[in-house]
């Protein structure tokens, strides 16, 4: 007899796991009917089939938003008898992180994968004309394959997806706990989300980067569209617009993914060339050379084969990125990657539908695509346009071969071990700046040239000035920055970073006097380089100052994981000097499941006065047994200072809940935690010294009241206003003391945790007008401290300004390209 199990809500999710198998056969019916449109109905101006694709495609759509309202509910009501509400929320998450727990996991991604591709969609069947059916076709394709991904099925024996819906009984069928009907009643609360989630760029960093993934997928179809129906030249028009859209979105989801890191991150800095990272700009690097190469095959004719090419990979490789990521393939060398929830061969399937489809099309159509027999120019724009984005390709091919030896390792059964930490990182570094060497010089001195032929004696002339003032600048840059004493291809791309950006500055100020279209590129390429000069200064110049000179490690777990040099150690209240600052650990703040420290910065000029005074809060959150640190940053407009706590012997999270506890009237004993009592007898205005301060007994506070406490009970209810004084902070306590009328004696001491006291009014002493204070102080081996780690990063604005100006350049690019669309 099967189980009734209590409590369980059901309906939410029967109706999303309808929408599910409904989005998927909706998909599938509108790929047929697409592809009998585009098959049987060429060139038909009304299409049966093309009906029934759209009506496919319009229910499909409808599904996803179902899907999507039913899984938001379960997650805000937290019903954890769903497996994704308890593997990814908890009741003391905000409502802005339960809005992000929806793509937390896998299926969530997948969900908004699809959703941002059926708007994408929508758009086509209202704005793609006669490209309507087979761009359609591939696009609808697209849908089938991702809705697999969540569907959570069985087919032939073969379990497709993994469901937001699964109940978490389904997802550990055989545990103990699932033999009782009311199971629910002992699962109290989900495991809740990762602490370096709870960011907002969380929030819109995911939704920003899957819109980009979703993107891909129109330049493709569009590729595949003029491959299938002989339209070798016509359909590269109107495929550059959202090729430059799906660049834009996709870049800027990535630069915010280096903005989360940076603020979320200990590891200090923006890049850390992880696995997940290289892989999710596989296709932003193919695309944007997919898009100088296409321009160049519209004003020349030439290249055609390569910007195909580079069009359809890039779709492609947007697929090995979510392997990379989905598939749990990289699991020991990568901190973001999933872990596999048995999608391994569904997403190596749908890597391979798209790749046969476009290597079939490409042998297919071989004898038939646009070949143009005059040799380019070498003084030509189109020419080191197409070799710039040969370089790009390259670039491509490195991080790919490298960042897949997992792959290599499980396909060949070879055991190459990735490069770790430092090693990985100058490996990058040094062999990705030799490619952006390249890539910014010509993006510098193709803005002299011309397309099909230039004037060789003016370009030479023209390109020597722009030249040797960039290196003028360059130097300058590089020597006060200090960049020279880092490996010298890094002067190189800086070289190259200056040159890029004052040449198309040219380029930007002709547009200005006219010549308006020339404006996108130029600001990209002005927002790229930008970019990189901040990259290169910001990091290859940061500086620790966070230097422990004492020689001492403290402990053995002292900074275990970072370098104790660039750790140091400050107790609670006791100023430490920092470089040009003195930082003073204040104390802590609890707000649920953030545990924030309070550091203050003090930074006195020459002449003695205050410049600078202000505080810092890094969070830890407890992270399964271990400490997980987000850093706090001060901004400036010429550097950031970055703060996070690498050690602590402050309470965790747990044990503050008890603190809090016993101040609601379940006491604990913490005898242990202070030194023996030191009695004092004290009148108004004496002051008791103790070993980080002193305090003042200001007055005492008549007919204190308490909770529980009836007020007819008491025969004296008093309080002793204590005014503490250590490391040059104020703070005030007043323990209490009462006496019943029955003759019954009570005490309710006071801490200032602060100060490292605990106080007890043990006694009034009428004849004398003194009352008795014991005080408790912590012993020196319980004080409290952070050990923490800070760096200045110089000039980082450059690296966020230049994406934003970049960003800008695609949109003017879109604009100036859609009208050349709307004028052919």
């Amino acid at each position: 007899m099967d189980t009734v199990f209590k409590g369980e809500h059901l309906l939410p999710g029967q109706i999303g796991q309808f929408f599910i198998v409904l989005a998927f056969g909706a998909a599938l019916l509108s790929f047929i009917s697409y592809l009998f449109a585009t098959t049987d109905d060429a060139g038909k101006p009304k299409s049966t089939w093309q009906t029934l694709g759209r009506i496919g495609f319009y229910i499909n759509s409808v599904s996803i938003i179902g899907i999507g309202a039913c899984l938001f509910y379960i997650i805000y009501n937290h019903y954890f008898e769903y497996h994704y509400v308890w593997a990814y929320t908890s009741r003391s998450l905000p409502v802005r992180y339960i809005i992000s727990a929806f793509w937390n996991g896998q299926e969530g991604g997948f969900l908004l994968w699809i959703f941002w591709q059926a708007l994408l969609g929508l758009f086509l069947i209202w704005k793609s004309g006669s490209w309507e059916r087979p761009v359609m076709t591939v696009v609808a394709l697209s849908q089938v394959t991702l809705a697999t991904m969540v569907l959570g099925q069985n087919f032939l024996g073969i379990h497709l997806g993994s469901s937001p819906f699964l109940l978490l009984r389904e997802f550990m069928a055989g545990a103990p706990i699932f033999q009782s009907a009311d199971y629910l009643s002992f699962i109290k609360d989900g495991q809740g989300m990762v602490p370096s989630l709870q960011n907002y760029w969380m929030i819109i960093h995911p939704p920003t980067l899957f819109l980009g993934f979703a993107a891909m997928v129109v330049p493709f179809a569009y590729a595949v569209a003029g491959l299938w129906q002989n339209k070798y030249k016509e359909w590269v028009s109107p495929a550059i617009p959202y090729a430059l859209f799906a660049s834009m979105i996709l870049g800027t989801g990535v630069v915010m993914g280096s903005f989360w890191a940076y603020e979320s991150l200990n590891f200090g800095g923006f890049w850390a060339w992880d696995p997940v990272e290289n892989a999710s700009i596989f296709p932003w690097i193919t695309m944007v050379a997919a898009l100088h190469v296409l321009i160049v095959f519209k004003n020349s004719g030439h290249s055609y084969f390569t910007a195909t090419f580079l069009v359809l990979i890039s779709f492609v490789l947007t697929w090995y990125a979510s392997f990379l990521n989905r598939s749990g393939i990289l699991g020991d060398t990568s901190v973001h990657s999933f872990t596999d929830l048995g999608m391994f061969w569904q997403l190596v399937t749908g890597i391979m539908i798209f790749l046969v489809m476009s290597v079939w099309l490409l042998v297919w159509r071989r004898k038939e695509l646009p070949i143009t027999k005059k040799d380019e120019e070498t003084y030509s724009r189109e020419f080191w346009m197409f070799v710039g984005s040969v370089f790009l390709g390259l670039s491509c091919f490195h991080l790919i071969v490298v960042t897949s030896i997992p792959v290599w390792n499980a396909m060949f059964g070879m055991n190459i071990a990735p490069p770790a930490d430092k090693a990985r990182l100058m490996h990058y570094n040094v062999i990705q700046s030799s490619f952006v060497f390249v890539i910014t010089v010509l993006t510098a001195f193709t803005q002299f040239l011309k397309y099909k032929k230039t004037d060789v004696h003016r370009f030479l002339i023209t390109n020597a000035v722009y030249l040797i003032f960039s290196i003028l600048v360059t130097a300058l840059v590089v020597y006060t920055s200090g960049l020279y004493k880092l490996n010298f291809v890094f002067t190189l791309v800086m070289c190259g970073s200056v040159y890029s950006t004052i040449a198309n500055g040219k380029v930007l100020a002709d547009a200005f006097r006219g010549k308006f279209k020339l404006a996108g590129a130029a600001v990209a390429h002005i927002g790229f380089g930008l970019l990189i000069i901040g990259a290169l200064i910001s990091a290859g110049t940061s500086t620790v100052i966070s230097i422990n000179n004492t020689g001492e490690n403290y402990s053995e777990e002292f900074a275990k994981e970072e370098n104790p040099r660039e750790n140091i150690l400050v107790y609670r209240n006791e100023p430490q000097k920092m470089g040009d600052y003195t930082v003073t650990y204040l104390g802590d703040s609890l707000n649920l499941p953030d545990h924030f420290f309070k550091v203050n910065y003090r930074r006195v000029d020459a002449a003695g006065k205050v410049a600078e005074d202000f505080t810092l809060y890094p969070k830890v959150q407890v992270n399964k047994g271990s400490l997980a640190s987000s850093p706090d940053t001060r901004h400036y407009l010429f550097h950031d200072l970055y703060t996070h706590i690498t050690m602590t012997n402050s309470a965790s999270t747990s044990e503050e809940k008890g603190a809090a506890g016993e101040e609601e009237g379940a006491p604990k004993d913490d005898s242990k935690d202070y030194d023996p009592a030191v009695p004092h007898q004290v009148a108004v205005g004496d002051t008791i010294r103790f070993r980080e301060g002193y305090m003042v007994f200001k007055q005492l506070n008549n007919g204190v009241k308490l909770q529980n406490i009836a007020a007819s009970e008491l025969l004296v209810s008093v309080g002793a206003e204590m005014e503490i004084h250590s490391h040059g902070q104020t703070y005030h306590s007043a323990p209490v003391y009462m006496l019943k009328k029955n003759g019954q004696v009570f005490d309710f001491p006071t801490k200032v945790e602060e100060a490292g006291l605990k106080l007890q009014f043990t006694k009034i002493i009428p004849e004398k007008k003194q009352i008795e204070i014991n005080v408790y102080q912590q012993p020196e081996s319980a004080k409290k401290y952070i050990v923490m780690r800070a760096i200045k990063f110089p000039y980082i604005n450059f690296f966020w300004a230049g994406t934003i100006i970049m960003v800008i350049g695609f949109i003017l690019s879109i604009f100036r390209r859609n009208k050349e669309v709307k004028v052919a």
